[in-house]
């Protein structure tokens, strides 16, 4: 499996990935991902050059997007002084479920962080999503705090403000990596 930047052309798998997403947390009893995100905000992201897709073969599989841009109003002047990348958005098809690709790309987004020169790698998750912050633990995360004010990204209030982060490090993810050298 390899890594590459995402394109214009893949706006629509994007938005595919996070509508399959959005049915199976719903299933699980979640609510997340259920308001539609904007396609032109998920399009500028892509050509800011900061959402990656996983391909295999001549699927997509897996999608990540990873920023040094944070999320505003999540994260203090103190921590926002340490050099991080902030992740977003890792979808996983639901074909390749059950594959570990969501901890790779976790590992890759760590790796590319540390040779980024990055301190840390950071997320905010779903706040009412159990499940997902357990996941993040048991990735290595720590939780940070949980910001509940504020407004979400595409309106309504804010459900995305469970933080964490790890410390940014070198990783065996097994990807193919065709991106640029980060930055």
């Amino acid at each position: 499996m390899k890594i590459t930047l995402a394109v214009p052309e893949d706006l629509p798998k994007l938005l595919a990935f996070r509508q399959e997403a959005a049915a199976w947390l719903s299933k699980l009893g979640t609510d997340q991902w259920s308001r539609p995100y904007p396609a032109d905000r998920l399009l500028e992201t892509i050509e800011s050059g900061t959402v990656f897709m996983v391909r295999d073969g001549d699927a997509t599989v897996a999608t990540i997007t990873l920023t040094p841009d944070p999320e505003e109003g999540l994260w203090t002047e103190q921590e926002l002084s340490e050099p991080s990348l902030f992740i977003n958005k890792l979808t996983v098809a639901r074909t390749h479920a059950g594959r570990n690709l969501g901890g790779r790309l976790l590992d890759w987004a760590g790796d590319r962080a540390f040779r980024a020169s990055a301190k840390w790698l950071r997320l905010d998750a779903w706040t009412a999503n159990e499940g997902l912050q357990r996941y993040y633990l048991d990735q290595g995360f720590e939780h940070v705090r949980t910001v509940r004010e504020g407004v979400a990204v595409n309106g309504g209030p804010r459900v995305s403000g469970w933080l964490a982060q790890r410390a940014a490090r070198p990783a065996d993810h097994g990807f193919v990596d065709e991106t640029p050298a980060p930055v």
